[in-house]
């Protein structure tokens, strides 16, 4: 029974900041119709998330096993409770960007501290592979949520209405619940006292796995899987607003879709990971990924207003995350199941710097591309990390296998 309430915690704490991480879709396109600002300027609005996130992960990662992971929530939920909070207080282009800065550096606490549960919670791989694929399932129903609860506070008659900032208020406030659940969950975490060792050299432990080339081959890995990721889903709703000409509250709910498709493809995922090898699966999804990318820049709304109107090809961008879905939780499971719990921390701290400059990387260089040609084009060059990414996949699979070879009962394995 405790278990079960330290992953409900898990879960409400993850989803919690997969609403506000992902909130950047929207807030760009709000940004713009409220506080008058550019496409150059809202496409900074990822790295003052992305950043602090990756900073954050380099000082403190390490240290979390001192701090204990419970108290690391508990404290990154309350910093964004009281950034929420200052959205609707004193509204304004500097208070986002200072608020999306709060919500990386929280979020650098959570993500080290939720993985390493992950490892304390289920040590065996299945089970770790499990449970991952069911916390990053849920973080993409927080996904799905945003985009949805931020239109119902978006003036249709009047889009750029600064009412919408009232969604904060309720950010804020399930901030708190979830902070609340973490102080009333219970968690062993003796099993990561032997990370302790490097508490003192923060980088200590990091640069160690940096020595093996598994590594090295698994973050370039998931730095082109985020890259990817977050190209679409910073830009889906101005891509539909712009290039499918779609009203702005369904250019925002039209591309919650695509996260829900990350989600139900990354709850999916566990299932299918029992019967094919992780390396296979991910390779056949990045294909049709690639083949679903091409269908969705050539895609055309026809000038419909309403979902009644939407032609089947204006969901071809939502049904991209389906296939995108299962890549990350799945590298990153067999990741840390190849290594102690002592290293869990050190390993997430490396997966979150990372997957921030990942993210940065394709939502700067997208906005870059949309503000000079379009968004068509913009997209279309995410066919080259996707080509890049299945070659990541063949060599990390082949160096991991040679170092684990022998060990039975890796996830995904045959």
């Amino acid at each position: 029974m405790n278990r079960l309430l330290m992953i409900v915690a898990l879960a409400a704490t993850y989803f919690v900041f997969a609403m506000l991480l992902n909130s950047v879709a929207p807030v760009i396109l709000q940004s713009m119709l409220t506080f008058g600002v550019d496409k150059i300027a809202t496409s900074t609005l990822d790295a003052c998330k992305d950043l602090p996130i990756a900073i954050t992960s380099l000082c403190v990662a390490a240290y979390l096993p001192r701090l204990g992971y419970r108290r690391a929530m508990i404290l990154g939920l309350g910093f964004v409770a009281l950034a929420c909070m200052a959205m609707p207080l004193v509204p304004g282009f500097l208070t986002t960007r200072l608020m999306f800065v709060a919500v990386g550096a929280g979020f650098a606490l959570i993500k080290v501290a939720v993985y390493s549960s992950i490892g304390l919670l289920s040590p065996q791989p299945s089970r770790h592979a499990s449970l991952t694929s069911l916390l990053e399932g849920l973080f993409m129903l927080g996904v799905l949520s945003t985009s949805w609860v931020f239109s119902l506070f978006i003036n249709r008659n009047a889009p750029g209405d600064p009412a919408w900032l009232h969604v904060y208020w309720l950010m804020a406030g399930i901030a708190a619940a979830a902070a609340v659940l973490v102080a009333c969950a219970r968690l062993d975490e003796s099993g990561a006292h032997g990370a302790e060792v490097t508490a003192g050299a923060p980088l200590g432990g990091m640069l160690g796995l940096l020595e093996r080339p598994e590594v090295l081959v698994f973050l370039a890995a998931a730095f082109l899987y985020v890259l990817i990721e977050q190209q679409v889903q910073t830009w889906l709703p101005t891509f539909n607003r712009e290039e499918l000409k779609l009203p702005v509250t369904l250019s925002v709910q039209l591309a919650s879709l695509y996260s829900g498709a990350l989600a139900f493809g990354r709850l999916g995922a566990s299932v299918a990971l029992r019967h094919i090898y992780w390396r296979n699966l991910l390779v056949g999804c990045l294909v049709a990924a690639a083949v679903m990318l091409v269908l969705s820049v050539r895609a055309s709304a026809g000038g419909a207003s309403d979902w009644a109107s939407l032609p089947l090809a204006a969901y071809f961008p939502a049904v991209l995350g389906l296939f995108l879905a299962p890549i990350y939780p799945t590298i990153c499971s067999t990741m840390l199941s190849s290594l102690p719990l002592e290293k869990h921390a050190a390993m997430t701290g490396l997966i979150v710097v990372f997957s921030a400059l990942g993210g940065t990387s394709g939502s700067f260089i997208t906005g870059r591309i949309f503000a000079a040609t379009d968004g068509r084009t913009a997209f279309s060059l995410g066919l080259v990390p996707m080509a890049l990414l299945i070659g990541a996949l063949f060599w990390f699979d082949r160096r991991l296998r040679h170092r684990v070879a022998g060990q039975p009962g890796q996830p995904g394995q045959p």
